[in-house]
């Protein structure tokens, strides 16, 4: 499965239901546990983003977020060349702090296959595993009741490449 991560945070919101951090052995160094499955993995905040781990305003409302998971602002964005605009236009890209040393289940977690965005960049919707498709806008839900039965029958490259026509026609970008 093809993705990309948008760094809009939703996936990592409620990773803290997840992911405990069970021991601090300082150095930035942590051993979280994975409250499903039991596993153990030592993790170490990134060299480049220590300054924005340790920032945990942009996280402030987001209380079942990962604990490692962080917002940029423009005077601590990890790359300047990111811009500090996600697509809900209202905070900066999400960051894991700990990106080198993440645990498998982040390494194998994708929250998009097509990313849909609107005219002005934002995020749409988007289409999950073969054929979920999510929308974010009520827009997008009505376009989607209106054209999703044409797609009987549809599978694989041709099912992504009806969407996409559909969706384009309509005015959405599509990211593969």
């Amino acid at each position: 499965m093809a993705c990309r991560c948008c760094q809009c945070g939703s996936c990592c919101s409620n990773m803290g239901n997840v992911h405990t951090v069970i021991e601090e052995r300082g150095n930035y160094i942590f051993v979280v546990r994975n409250a499903y499955s039991g596993d153990v993995k030592e993790v170490r905040i990134d060299p480049d983003k220590i300054a924005l781990f340790e920032d945990e305003s942009s996280i402030a409302e987001l209380p079942d977020a990962c604990p490692f998971l962080r917002f940029e602002t423009p005077r601590d964005s990890p790359d300047p060349f990111h811009g500090n605009v996600a697509f809900d236009g209202k905070t900066g890209k999400a960051w894991c702090t700990v990106h080198l040393t993440r645990p498998e289940i982040c390494r194998d977690y994708c929250c998009w296959r097509l990313l849909i965005l609107d005219s002005q960049g934002k995020r749409a919707g988007r289409v999950m595993y073969r054929t979920t498709f999510l929308p974010d806008t009520d827009e997008l839900r009505r376009l989607w009741e209106r054209v999703q039965p044409t797609l009987n029958g549809l599978s694989g490259t041709e099912w992504d490449d009806a969407v996409i026509d559909i969706l384009t026609a309509a005015g959405y970008r599509v990211r593969r």
